[in-house]
């Protein structure tokens, strides 16, 4: 039987636009060549998921910034890993394709939350109206008018 394949909904602390997120992950990656270690995406969280098989069955990383969704990453791998102060954790490995998704409203949250897939944002398409302000696109859709 297949898995139904689910996402996580994450904060991006710190992060204030998919621009700035992807600026981030590009310097994380070039850190790791110049280290000597693979270029691999990885977001560390302190639980693991318990539905491994259904995000890895074409799930994705949502990124919530600024209390928009915003973004996704395919998730890839989920590797325990342990911090440097023993305690053990979760390593999500990420595709380095960050796709921008139509903007909706999240509250704040501690950690990480699935995301049913009917419940996920739409890939955004290119030429989008959304193209200016993710708030004010935001507050247009739910008005009905975008």
């Amino acid at each position: 039987m297949r898995a139904m394949t689910l996402h996580l909904l994450k904060l991006a602390v710190g992060v204030n636009s998919v621009e700035h997120l992807a600026e981030l992950q590009t310097a994380r990656l070039a850190e790791a060549r110049a280290a000597g270690r693979p270029p691999l995406l990885v977001h560390v969280t302190r639980q693991t998921p318990k539905e491994t098989a259904a995000l890895l069955d074409g799930g994705s990383l949502y990124w919530v910034i600024r209390g928009l969704v915003s973004a996704r990453q395919r998730l890839v791998a989920l590797e325990p890993v342990q911090g440097t102060d023993g305690v053990r954790r979760c390593a999500l490995v990420l595709d380095p394709d960050l796709v921008e998704t139509e903007t909706q409203p999240r509250k704040p949250h501690q950690g990480w939350r699935y995301l049913k897939p009917e419940d996920a944002p739409a890939d955004r398409r290119s030429g989008s109206a959304e193209g200016g302000d993710p708030k004010l696109a935001a507050e247009l859709r739910a008005l009905g008018l975008l």
